[in-house]
């Protein structure tokens, strides 16, 4: 009778409600919006303080990384959280709501489109390293070739085609150690945008600033949505708690330097199909370009609607800008400059 019981989870749970509350003023009537939509959606907010009411998740004091008794896929979605969410609320329902359904379909179906087109052309061209080289490479209808800038597919296509077993490699590691990751967090739309908006920005920065020369390979949307991620990292750097985020950044910094090395290094080599030159570089600048600004704004607003940001409209009204810079600039600059191309494969 003297005993006092300790409190059961429900109480925890308000408790801990109250406290999220404290962070989040409510409004004073149920029926006006949020004070603050830049900080957090009206529809998330509710949802969260609803969850931890009901006590679908016992969220304590403690931090999700020192829970302890999860199997394998549960500290594999920890993991994930970890290294792509800056805050401990967003950590926990992350790893409260996520159910693997759909799974990161696009960066995976990405990656095996891009491997199965690579070995299919290795057995057709008979070569695998360096293929850039073989005098029938620039035939495939999928390059992006400077006298067939017409065709407005060659734009997007050119990722299914690398320079060889290293070029390909390389991105196939970042795409799946970078790219899945950030998909099972923020969906395949917000990921897929970023990286086809990488894409599209290297294929048009090349037919800008390097009119003669063809462009393959990924890399375009490989340094966007790698440069969206680190530049989170920094921007948010006391927040993320990934292990070991210094020497990580710096091996993916050296990665992206070594690869981008290799693209400067074989645009410069000489050609195997004279005039026309090797592929370019220009197309990794313009990935990184993308992903420091639109990247950037999707990777920071985490389950938040990215209309409600002004920053987002200013860098799509940017890249908008840019595309439609692009497309005049190829229909008019090559005439009035008369620049000489080479010829079509």
């Amino acid at each position: 009778m003297g005993e006092h019981p300790s409190p059961g989870p429900a109480v925890a749970a308000c408790a801990e409600a109250e406290r999220i509350e404290e962070l989040e003023p409510e409004p004073e009537a149920e029926e006006r919006p949020p004070a603050a939509p830049e900080d957090m959606s009206n529809k998330r907010s509710n949802s969260f303080r609803q969850a931890i009411l009901q006590g679908n998740r016992r969220l304590c004091s403690k931090a999700l990384l020192e829970e302890k008794g999860l199997n394998l896929s549960q500290r594999l979605i920890r993991h994930v959280a970890y290294e792509t969410l800056p805050r401990e609320i967003d950590r926990k329902w992350y790893y409260d709501s996520y159910t693997c359904c759909p799974p990161p379909w696009f960066m995976i179906t990405v990656t095996v489109l891009e491997v199965a087109f690579f070995l299919y052309n290795g057995v057709s061209l008979d070569q695998f390293v360096l293929q850039v080289t073989h005098p029938r490479y620039l035939k495939n209808s999928l390059v992006y070739h400077p006298q067939l800038r017409a065709q407005a597919w060659r734009y997007l296509t050119y990722i299914f085609m690398h320079a060889g077993i290293e070029h390909l490699g390389l991105n196939v590691v970042l795409q799946l150690l970078v790219g899945v990751p950030l998909e099972m967090v923020h969906g395949a739309t917000r990921i897929g945008l970023v990286y086809v908006a990488g894409v599209v920005a290297g294929s048009l920065a090349v037919s800008v600033a390097d009119m003669t020369a063809p462009v393959v390979g990924s890399s375009g949307g490989v340094y966007a949505l790698v440069s969206a991620h680190l530049a989170n990292i920094v921007m948010n750097w006391s927040g993320m708690k990934c292990q070991f985020k210094l020497l990580r950044m710096a091996v993916a910094l050296i990665c992206m330097s070594m690869e981008f090395g290799r693209a400067v290094w074989l645009r410069f080599h000489p050609s195997a199909y004279p005039p026309c030159p090797h592929p370019s570089f220009v197309a990794h600048l313009g990935g990184v370009a993308v992903g420091i600004t639109l990247g950037v704004v999707v990777l920071r607003n985490y389950e938040q609607r990215l209309q409600d940001q002004s920053l987002w409209w200013i860098f799509v009204a940017m890249y908008t800008v840019f595309v439609l810079f692009a497309v005049f600039w190829n229909i008019f600059a090559y005439t009035l400059l008369d620049l000489k191309l080479p010829p079509p494969p």
